[in-house]
């Protein structure tokens, strides 16, 4: 996954980077400042599951959503219009900007680009713009984005992986063709909370995680000859499957199944080198264990990492066995406070991403566990800046049914709840939190 898949924590630092340059830059302008609400994460920027380009030679792409009070006087065509003029208008992003249907384009020196997408709300509703067509168009990404983290939650954090994971099938073996935003509903629709029921261990890592996804994915499309009918989880009734067609369904269908039985020999097999044989038949001679670090460079990774101290405890530490009963089930909400400038919303519409200098009430919700039981507490942080300040945090204790956390450290963290009943921890969620 490091090697291979993920995108490297210095691009996602850089483009975190241009995308707060960009927010200041929209939000400070004569054109958009009083009409501005916030610049919001979208698709796979949102959703974690930006991989790395296969080749050298491709660039990866992010988009980014500029919510805005309608312009009254405006119509749809305008919007794309007006934000690819106010690029063309500053010297700095002349020369990078271009535009498509719904967005303008930001190309970064050969690496990435941004697509800067207008949203607004009118009527109630929230749109996006056509300017060719010169229509509004319903949408609801903050609800699309909080629905793929309920599946991730579900599958203890596996889900983005695994869907990371089939992206790289997709453009490493090139065999098929399928828009992200489709790849990522027809696999999050075979997650649910029902599978735990049937085996409690089905999440328990990545690899049994994309073993059963896509046992169930072959299950599905077995089922669906011709291409379904693809709703989309924000609700907005808009079919997916408009964007497709029948023939890169089939495709599709008879990929998916092949790949799930290779997965389900590689899963099954219990001899190490052949199961790693059979692992490489679907991702290539690249998938292999790292190889281990000499000596030397050991120690000069150690040379490098600021002296901490490390102060995160397990649930189990306190003396609470951790046996989580799939029945009982528990939500961990976070909700970032609202400051002057700026509105408030739930991290789980915005890809879990808040800037610093904010507050953050996390609330536990969706207890189904009977009184009487206790709640616990646990906030990490994660990252270079945590770790040079010495505040990794991680410590547990008891509390009530809201906690507030600051946001001070730019990186990865967590705040995790556990709820306690009889001396034995039976349930517990964790809310990620991304400080940019």
């Amino acid at each position: 996954m490091d090697n291979e898949v993920n995108l490297n924590s210095a691009r996602i630092t850089t483009l975190d980077d241009r995308t707060e340059i960009i927010t200041d830059l929209l939000s400070e302008s004569d054109k958009f400042k009083d009409n501005f609400i916030d610049v919001i994460p979208q698709g796979s920027y949102a959703h974690k599951t930006i991989i790395k380009p296969v080749k050298a030679t491709h660039e990866f792409d992010a988009d980014i959503l500029l919510y805005l009070k309608e312009y009254p006087e405006w119509e749809a065509k305008d919007y794309v219009h007006e934000l690819y003029q106010f690029f063309r208008d500053n010297s700095t992003y002349r020369e990078k900007v271009s535009r498509k249907t719904r967005c303008v384009t930001i190309k970064y020196a050969n690496d990435f680009h941004i697509d800067v997408v207008p949203f607004l709300e009118r009527h109630g509703q929230k749109f996006v713009t056509n300017r060719h067509e010169n229509n509004f168009e319903l949408t609801d990404p903050e609800k699309y984005t909080e629905w793929l983290d309920e599946r991730n939650r579900i599958t203890k954090h596996h889900f983005v992986k695994v869907i990371r994971l089939i992206k790289y099938i997709r453009d490493y073996k090139q065999t098929f063709a399928i828009k992200s935003i489709i790849l990522n509903t027809l696999v999050g629709e075979q997650v649910n909370d029902a599978a735990l029921l049937e085996d409690e261990n089905c999440y328990s890592d990545v690899p049994t995680t994309l073993y059963t996804v896509m046992k169930k994915l072959k299950a599905y499309v077995h089922d669906h000859e011709y291409m379904p009918t693809i709703a989309d989880p924000g609700e907005t009734g808009e079919n997916f499957g408009d964007r497709w067609n029948q023939d890169g369904w089939a495709v599709f269908r008879t990929k998916m199944i092949y790949y799930s039985d290779k997965i389900t020999e590689a899963y099954d097999e219990t001899d190490k080198e052949k199961s790693l044989v059979k692992w490489q038949e679907i991702f290539g001679e690249c998938f292999k264990k790292p190889k281990t670090k000499t000596e030397e460079q050991q120690n000069a990774a150690s040379r490098s990492l600021v002296s901490y101290n490390n102060t995160e405890q397990q649930i189990t530490e306190l003396g609470f066995p951790l046996r989580i009963n799939p029945i009982y089930k528990v939500r961990l909400t976070g909700r970032v406070n609202k400051k002057t400038g700026h509105r408030h919303y739930d991290l789980a519409t915005q890809g879990n991403k808040v800037g610093r200098g904010r507050w953050i009430t996390f609330t536990v919700t969706n207890v189904n566990i009977p009184q009487p039981y206790a709640i616990y507490w646990k906030t990490l942080n994660r990252g270079e800046h945590a770790i040079a300040s010495n505040c990794i945090r991680g410590q547990i204790n008891e509390g009530g049914v809201t906690h507030q956390e600051p946001t001070s450290f730019k990186g990865n963290h967590f705040v995790e709840c556990y709820i306690v009943k009889d001396g034995i921890c039976v349930a517990k969620d964790r809310q990620s939190v991304i400080i940019t």
